[in-house]
């Protein structure tokens, strides 16, 4: 038996990157998922391209910053399948630049989507999960909410905040059934990442004890893991994986 035989899961961001792995594997351990993300061509390009493979994935395009879009979304998926098993917080966005000159429209576009998005995704979409006494939630941190990072004070004040709300709401939805748990990844061969300089891509080699990027299916999997069976028992846990950078 496949490990998301029958689940419906929502998986935001999944237009490409590691949201698109994740898709893609969890489509393929039997869940129906739909892909939330304001990429539109993108996340149509996906949906069809799994399709094709004989997978059920569906695509709506969704700015998870905007409640009253959530709502209705949630509203929506719920409708449409009777239930929603699993959300991957996936979905995030950088703006980076020194606290120098960052304006306060680069912080608050990344609060906006990083960390309210989550919010507003986990507050919607786990009513049906409570009413239902089960579900997964997981949220995309990143190694750089465990150590900082240069010229990244809003992206990281975000990745940082997922921790805490995570082992927040692990408490009070844990004795509902429903889990939530939190990814850390390293630095992962995204396409976006690809297109970096070489000197840089060496640098996150280098700063890496496996000597390598992560690969998008690889943080894919971790997300499989919490949000299958196996993972019943772990609530407000953070795991990293990103080769060891954090040693």
């Amino acid at each position: 038996m496949k490990k998301l035989e029958n689940k419906i899961a929502i998986i935001t961001g999944g237009a490409d990157g590691i949201g698109k792995a994740a898709v893609k594997r969890f489509a393929e351990e039997g869940a129906s998922v739909v892909i939330w993300d304001m990429n539109e061509p993108k996340g149509i390009e996906t949906r069809d391209l799994l399709v094709t493979e004989g997978l059920m994935v569906d695509f709506m395009k969704v700015n998870t910053s905007d409640f009253v879009a959530v709502e209705a979304a949630a509203k929506n998926v719920f409708e449409k399948y009777g239930q929603i098993h699993i959300l991957v917080n996936n979905a995030g966005i950088t703006r980076d630049s020194t606290l120098k000159k960052m304006t306060v429209e680069q912080w608050q576009s990344v609060i906006d989507v990083n960390l309210t998005g989550v919010f507003n995704c986990t507050k919607c979409v786990s009513e049906y999960m409570v009413g239902q006494n089960y579900g997964r939630i997981i949220n995309t941190s990143s190694v750089v909410a465990l150590y900082g990072n240069f010229g990244q004070t809003n992206y990281v004040a975000t990745k940082a905040a997922l921790i805490g709300m995570t082992k927040t709401l692990a408490k009070e939805l844990g004795r509902k059934g429903v889990t939530v748990n939190a990814v850390a990844p390293g630095f992962i061969a995204t396409e976006m990442v690809a297109k970096m300089p070489e000197t840089v891509l060496a640098g996150m080699r280098d700063k890496t004890p496996v000597g390598r990027l992560g690969k998008p299916e690889e943080i894919a999997a971790a997300y499989l893991f919490l949000a299958s069976e196996e993972a019943a028992f772990i609530n407000g846990t953070v795991l990293s994986v990103d080769g060891g950078v954090t040693i």
